[in-house]
């Protein structure tokens, strides 16, 4: 067992990510390759977002995997769903996507999936996070001892293209949404792949089960994905909307596990909205285990209140799906989701899947015969909300800091003193950036503490 280097830990919430070529390389893609290979056994599924490093942390990614004997299947650009989907039916032993999800261009990241489709445990990661850590501090004599003797000739892996990979994906999509019964002729839906994985399997899908499809952003353009489009930045599918008359928009994000909705007059159907309206549409067409749905600290007020109000508990936990899906697996849940718009419906996948995400919400949409705007004020009342993202590389002390658990106690006092609401400040798990959060009765409110408190993190942390 390698000893761990005490440099800062490379795994976030999220897997491996940075910015290409600078703080994740070829050397970590490689390692990673090769210590999959020894973790997780020889086959394993490969597939990447758009992104113009993608090819080159792929073909590392590769090496490492073919280097220590192993098979690696290629997917190509597919959405973090389906190669979730695709590592169960294939039988491979794990899965890997080469994305930084919802961050700009010039990030990447990678990610790992189990022989099941779900996100490694800790154990696991620990492991691969310690052989990064020996590349990072070019400890060669710790990389050899966990190698053991290379492959040659003909025991050197191989990598293999997976033909039908799109397909397979959305023949399970259109398989879960005709599950419910429901056909999409009628509708018109207007989509924006933010030039991410989803640009095919998202309208294939739509158009499949008969829906009248719009699309922007599906070119494929890893050079502006998540730029201005997509589920980071909505206005382009606010007006393609409008200007289609659609009945509902979707936007996801590059790797497309998330989506955010558009309702027909322009509303925004986050995460929380449409957690509450699939999930009280599901209360009342089939029941919902344990009566009890998943969040996190991140969802809004509202959703719980309006959980509650049905008879529903919410559990909350830390930001991150990884721990929204180890609840559910470990109470035997089958909804959970975040505000940012990953959703998990175990029964049809085991990670967040926007595809099925936007369907499922289609199917409640379609069901309750009313426009998405009212479906989703009647699901839910959301407090306004107030998110400040504050750029910091060093935040260490964050929790430790005085002064900003002072500002925090003020801030919860004018709060409850002005009609009730909450704070929570928290470190990115992807990005070199403090969260600050305030939710309140009125806006206005909102905003002021938000950036009253936003400026205390500056002034002692910058």
């Amino acid at each position: 067992m390698m000893r761990m280097n005490t440099k800062k830990r490379l795994f976030g919430t999220d897997g491996v990510r940075g910015v290409a070529n600078r703080d994740l390389t070829c050397e970590m893609a490689f390692a990673l390759g090769a210590q999959a290979v020894q973790l997780l056994g020889p086959k394993l599924v490969i597939g990447r977002d758009t992104r113009v490093s993608g090819n080159m942390l792929e073909s590392a990614l590769v090496a490492g995997i073919t280097s220590r004997g192993g098979t690696a299947l290629l997917a190509g650009v597919i959405p973090t769903p389906a190669v979730a989907l695709l590592t169960r039916e294939l039988a491979a032993n794990g899965g890997v996507v080469i994305s930084a999800s919802h961050n700009p261009p010039e990030y990447n990241g990678i990610k790992i999936f189990d022989a099941e489709g779900f996100k490694l445990t800790s154990e696991l990661e620990d492991q691969l996070e310690a052989a990064l850590q020996a590349v990072v501090a070019q400890d060669n004599n710790k990389s050899k001892e966990t190698s053991g003797p290379l492959p040659t000739g003909t025991d050197i892996g191989r990598a293999v293209q997976i033909v039908d990979a799109h397909e397979r994906y959305v023949s399970h999509a259109v398989k879960a949404f005709r599950g419910e019964g429901l056909s999409l002729k009628g509708f018109t839906v207007a989509v924006d792949c933010g030039n991410g994985a989803s640009h095919y399997s998202t309208p294939a899908t739509l158009r499949n089960l008969d829906a009248e499809v719009v699309v922007i952003n599906d070119t494929g353009d890893g050079s502006v994905i998540n730029v201005g489009s997509g589920s980071t930045d909505l206005s382009q599918l606010v007006d393609l909307v409008k200007s289609s008359g659609a009945d509902v928009g979707i936007a996801h994000d590059g790797d497309a596990d998330r989506v955010i909705a558009v309702s027909a007059a322009g509303m925004e159907i986050d995460g929380d909205y449409i957690e509450a309206i699939c999930a009280l549409d599901r209360l009342a067409t089939r029941g919902i285990p344990g009566n009890t749905v998943v969040s996190t600290v991140m969802c809004n007020i509202g959703f719980v209140q309006a959980m509650e109000q049905a008879g529903l508990q919410v559990l909350q936990t830390p930001v991150g799906d990884v721990n929204v899906l180890a609840t559910m697996r470990e109470g035997g849940y089958t909804i959970g989701g975040e505000q940012s718009g990953h959703m998990i419906f175990l029964e049809h996948n085991t990670t967040g899947d926007g595809l099925v995400t936007a369907l499922m919400l289609l199917a409640a949409l379609q069901r309750s015969g009313k426009s998405l705007d009212i479906l989703a004020n009647e699901a839910m009342k959301k407090y306004p909300q107030t998110l400040i993202n504050v750029r910091i590389a060093n935040r260490e002390s964050l929790n430790t800091n005085a002064a900003i658990a002072a500002a925090i106690e003020r801030a919860e006092e004018e709060l409850q003193s002005s009609g009730g609401g909450r704070v929570l400040i928290r470190a990115s798990g992807t990005e070199p950036l403090v969260r600050v959060m305030v939710e309140a009765a009125e806006k206005d409110i909102a905003d002021n503490v938000a950036q009253s408190l936003a400026d205390t993190v500056w002034a002692e942390l910058a």
